[in-house]
């Protein structure tokens, strides 16, 4: 399943599905926030935590085409990224985008 971020895939002519989306909502444990804790007073990357970030993304890429699948699809443009905390200690990532099926 093809997945890309421009509106033409290059030799391929599609007819467009709809919208499908991907949705994950990951927890921080309590040994990341003490690590995010300390890494705040002295500055720096929190490794934890991006690659909570990264995990997120990669679960809501999967999930997305997924979606894709069952519509049917054989690719997904213009996908985007949305993210958001919930409460404190917990974040959202959406994978979104326009499924499309190729027309001979």
């Amino acid at each position: 399943m093809i997945a890309t971020t421009t509106e033409r895939i290059p030799g391929k002519e599609y007819e467009v599905i709809g919208e499908v989306f991907g949705v994950t909502t990951q927890s921080r444990n309590m040994f990341s926030d003490v690590g995010a804790g300390l890494k705040s007073m002295i500055g720096g990357e929190i490794k934890a935590y991006t690659k909570m970030l990264t995990t997120s993304r990669e679960v809501a890429i999967e999930r997305m085409k997924d979606n894709a699948k069952e519509m049917g699809a054989d690719a997904v443009v213009m996908m985007r990224f949305d993210s958001g905390s919930i409460a404190q200690d917990m974040q959202s990532v959406v994978a979104y985008g326009t499924a499309v099926k190729f027309v001979d």
